[in-house]
């Protein structure tokens, strides 16, 4: 369903006339109009980068490169400093401070409250099923005329588990906002469980992803978004000009060529979290092991705060969601030596208290 989009961005997003150089041009030459140094003071030029002048604010090679992985054209392609930058991006292309809405689940990603309340925009929630999927009478008995955006993650952070694809479907089609889907656990289960083909046919879709988790590229800060072009200028408009680093740039392409050690690596992270999966559910004394679609697994152990500060103290840090889901941790899943220790120290605590 085609929605108009111009109808739900701020007036002064579409009146805003974006930060113009060189660069954004593609004028290459003698560079003397950005007053940089023209000399660099590595050695990283000997590998072709140069850090001493601004890199391309449209980043036409990096969309032209990941276009072809995906085969999408490259219009539908932005890159952001993470998926985080891309969220706060969004809230401020559609959502005006003090008057508008986004609608979130609970539970889910901390951030799309967090950017939400830093730009002044209300946040309004609704809560999953028991088995954390979305009830649609939840979801419409929260939106109002002011409701811009609903963020959802699939796979969901922190419960693990695809949501699912019809529901989904329903409210895209009925929503007269912006739906963003956030899908940066997406290639640690089936592919086939993305909404990238919907993009085509619903032009209120986002999508997220990020090089930080099955690319293992979490340090560099990269992620990007899918959309239809008109939503994809919007982003590129009001982002900061250099928001990809010339280093950044470069390892990526570096990366794009791993494709078959990426793939080495989830099918590790998946086969680990399957025996993670299976040694947590033998364990007497945790509750409930919940399914994942990612690379994490949430349970709900006895004496959960306890075993939390145990094995901290015992140097495997974890992460405590019991603010979101009563009593409950959740563990990425590591390597197998790093697992192995997690277990032993989760064994051991229970051990202790008998």
């Amino acid at each position: 369903m085609i929605k108009n989009i111009n109808s739900l961005v701020r007036k002064n997003i579409l009146e805003l006339t974006p930060y113009s150089s060189a660069r954004s041009l593609n004028l290459y030459g003698i560079l003397l109009d950005a007053n940089e140094n023209p000399y660099c003071n590595m050695d990283v030029t000997e590998r072709g980068i140069n850090i001493n002048r601004y890199p391309d604010p449209s980043h036409t090679k990096m969309r032209k490169q990941l276009s072809k992985y995906l085969s999408i054209n490259s219009e539908n392609i932005v890159f952001g400093s993470g998926s985080d930058e891309l969220i706060d991006l969004i809230i401020r292309i559609f959502c005006e401070p003090g008057k508008d809405n986004i609608i979130i689940p609970k539970p889910t990603y901390g951030m799309y409250e967090v950017s939400a309340k830093i730009n002044n925009v209300e946040v309004k929630y609704f809560d999953l099923t028991e088995e954390f999927q979305i009830a649609e009478y939840n979801f419409n008995n929260e939106i109002d005329e002011n409701s811009k955006i609903l963020f959802l993650c699939s796979p969901n952070n922190p419960t693990g588990d695809l949501l699912n694809k019809d529901s989904v479907t329903n409210i895209i089609k009925s929503f007269n906002g912006i739906v963003v889907i956030d899908e940066a656990y997406i290639d640690f289960c089936n592919i086939e469980n993305s909404f990238f083909n919907e993009i085509n046919s619903c032009n209120n879709i986002i999508i997220l992803r990020t090089f930080s988790k099955a690319w293992g590229m979490a340090g560099l800060r990269l992620g990007y978004a899918i959309a239809s072009k008109e939503i994809i200028d919007f982003i590129l408009n009001v982002k900061l000009p250099y928001n990809i680093g010339a280093v950044v740039t470069d390892l990526f392409f570096k990366v794009m060529n791993k494709e078959d050690v990426k793939r080495k690596n989830i099918n590790s992270i998946i086969s680990e979290r399957d025996r993670l999966y299976k040694e947590l559910i033998e364990i007497k004394e945790i509750k409930k092991v919940y399914h994942s679609d990612a690379n994490y697994i949430l349970f709900q152990p006895d004496n959960h705060i306890e075993l939390f500060s145990y094995l901290i103290e015992n140097g495997v840090v974890i992460r405590d969601r019991s603010s979101q889901i009563k009593n409950s941790l959740r563990v990425s899943v590591g390597t197998l030596e790093e697992n192995n220790m997690f277990l032993t120290k989760l064994r051991k605590f229970y051990e202790i208290k008998d």
